[in-house]
């Protein structure tokens, strides 16, 4: 049966008032289009639609629009409808006082944290989700099972096994929409298990620690230093331990969150003897290693550091995301889960999950092998990029050294004492942004702080990588 006419068209919320009908419409749907509301060139509803959706007379609307047509607010054209004329819509004026006017973006990004999004791959990612479309069955696109889709859970036990060294099965993997939510979800079923500290590393992102805080628990910042964080520093003492002074809040940690295949921001590996010490640790005490996995794809002078989860699956926590190998703005990640955390993170979580169409296409990349392709292109990619890092520090600023650089995408450019703030300020003169590592310290971490700029050289696009590294180098010591 053909779709009755008076209920086609574009829906449009209107409130008529006034004296009668027709002078409350004309004057609403004048307001609507003075305000902007309703845009210039947007084609009205039909008379009779519109008259059916508010329960009016056709005739009132038909005249009411003749009105506005009269006053210049439309315009009516045999066979074109009626739409709104294309005139200037004034715009409020700005509030100086209340809200400064802000600064323009940038030229050039150095902030750490996001691959180059001008390289995804648009064309690849396109296929995949027209071929996982086509083949999922209808009930993927119900509410299914809040670990998420079982293509996808499938997918990553292979490739973390393959490529990682996780020991993954799909029934203990919970696809989430992001890290931060994956470490929301940790963090709430830790509190609810009644923990209320955890460790955590003395340089990393504060979003992490903030989530961590705002589920109730208190995080406790781990010593740093040369060989990378002190993990014998976690309590309670024992062999391979050192006895913890209750001052610097670890005592009654009994989980911690590592970057250990390469720490964030500084760029080290844990060393094998402390990975096996944390591992001792968390089996001696039934504690809870969260391990975050962030840029595990990217390996340029070393061999691929394995996860730590290999060690021991049931005390480990192993936590990945596609938001360095792809986007962020996809909003997939994972996280891989001993036996005994998997009901209470699913029944915590609540069903959230990343996008059903984002997890199969992501499922069919892996396994067609688009996601390999693309990884392996990437990091050619980046390690030429850090190359020309090295080598434009060497030319212009040889004071100044890179480190952590055999891994990831941005890199520690180590300071002389006391510039940090002043090299911050003067790469803001050359449009550039780029953070200093300070802003990635704990609060109450015991290092001694470290004058350094923390470089994401991933971050600009190709076209804009050489005048990027240009700027960034007028403004080095």
């Amino acid at each position: 049966m053909a779709k009755p006419r008076a209920t086609l068209g574009i829906d449009l919320h209107l409130e008529p008032s006034g004296p009668g009908l027709r002078r409350g419409l004309t004057d609403a749907l004048r307001e609507a289009v003075r305000t902007g509301r309703l845009a210039p060139g947007t084609r009205l509803p039909s008379s009779r639609s519109l008259a059916a959706d508010l329960g009016i007379a056709r005739n009132t609307v038909a005249e009411s629009y003749a009105d506005l047509v009269a006053e210049g607010w439309l315009t009516a054209r045999q066979g074109s409808g009626t739409r709104v004329t294309d005139r200037a819509v004034p715009q409020p004026p700005e509030r100086t006082a209340a809200h400064p006017r802000v600064p323009g973006r940038p030229a050039y990004n150095l902030i750490p944290g996001t691959p180059d999004l001008a390289s995804f791959p648009r064309a690849e990612w396109l296929k995949a989700t027209r071929r996982a479309l086509a083949s999922a069955p209808n009930d993927a696109l119900g509410y299914g099972d809040p670990r998420g889709r079982i293509e996808l859970r499938t997918a990553l036990a292979g490739y973390l096994s393959r490529a990682r060294g996780v020991r993954a099965d799909p029934d203990r993997i919970v696809v989430c929409a992001g890290f931060a939510h994956g470490l929301e979800l940790l963090a709430g079923v830790l509190h609810a298990r009644g923990l209320r500290t955890l460790a955590v590393e003395s340089y990393g992102l504060d979003v992490h620690w903030n989530i961590v805080e705002r589920a109730g628990l208190r995080t406790a910042p781990l010593p740093f230093d040369a060989d990378g964080t002190v993990v014998q520093r976690l309590g309670p003492a024992g062999a391979g331990n050192t006895p913890v002074d209750d001052d610097d809040g670890l005592a009654g940690a009994r989980a911690v969150l590592l970057t250990p295949a390469h720490q964030f921001p500084m760029g080290v590996a844990l060393l094998p003897e402390r990975r096996a010490a944390v591992v001792d640790w968390a089996r001696r005490t039934g504690g809870l290693i969260l391990e975050d996995d962030y840029d595990g794809e990217f390996r340029y002078d070393r061999q691929p550091v394995g996860a730590l989860q290999d060690l021991d699956p049931d005390h480990v926590v192993h936590l990945g995301t596609a938001s360095k190998s792809l986007a962020p703005g996809l909003r997939l990640a994972w996280m891989v889960l001993p036996p005994s955390l998997v009901t209470e993170v699913t029944r915590h979580g609540g069903g959230r999950s990343a996008g059903v169409l984002e997890q199969l296409t992501l499922a069919e990349f892996l396994t067609s092998g688009a996601y390999d392709r693309h990884v392996r292109a990437a990091r050619l990619r980046y390690r030429r990029r850090r190359d020309d890092l090295v080598a434009a520090l060497a030319e212009r600023a040889p004071d100044v050294r890179a480190t952590g650089i055999a891994a990831g995408l941005h890199a520690v450019l180590q300071l002389p004492p006391g510039t940090e703030q002043s090299v911050v300020r003067a790469a803001t003169w050359q449009g550039v942004a780029v953070h200093g590592l300070s802003r990635y310290r704990h609060p109450t971490a015991p290092t001694q702080p470290l004058d350094a700029l923390v470089v994401g050289y991933g971050t600009p696009p190709d076209h804009a990588w050489a005048g990027t590294l240009e700027a960034l180098c007028n403004a080095l010591p």
